[in-house]
């Protein structure tokens, strides 16, 4: 039995704008608001007693990042959003709305104190001091 193909019509690669900036001009969209969202950058160190982790959210308010920590994972998380309005003579000439959101998740290798953990946010850089949890010490039964 014979098969019958169709040809398609995209079936070749063939770009009908060749130039990237071509199609940057039909997708402004794209480039444009993927560069709005922050991004978390870390640095993590680790002494006998804790973790600090310095986390670099620039352009982001304070009251706008989420932490949480839930045994040895901890969750960074920031959202901004701004509204710009711009009038001439009491009319609305033009309002722009920008909104973007970053997560940041990562493991230690020890609980954290949660208790005494502390956050500091001063020019764009999160600062975090995580103290490690006490190990329990082992016990060792005897069966009798």
């Amino acid at each position: 039995m014979n098969e019958v193909r169709v040809p398609e019509m995209y079936m070749f690669d063939l770009d009908p704008f060749p130039s990237s900036m071509m199609r940057e001009l039909w997708r402004p969209w794209r480039s444009q608001e993927a560069a709005k969202a922050p991004q978390i950058r870390i640095d993590l160190s680790e002494t006998d007693k804790d973790y600090t982790v310095k986390a670099d959210i620039p352009g982001v308010k304070k009251e706008d990042i989420d932490i949480r920590i839930d045994g040895n994972q901890v969750t960074i998380s920031a959202e901004t959003k701004q509204d710009k309005e711009e009038k001439k003579d009491g009319r609305l000439l033009r309002s722009e709305r920008r909104y973007g959101y970053a997560s940041r998740s990562f493991m230690l290798d020890s609980d954290v104190e949660q208790s005494s953990a502390d956050a500091k946010y001063n020019n764009g850089v999160l600062e975090l001091r995580l103290p490690k949890k006490a190990q329990s010490s082992a016990k060792r039964l005897t069966i009798t």
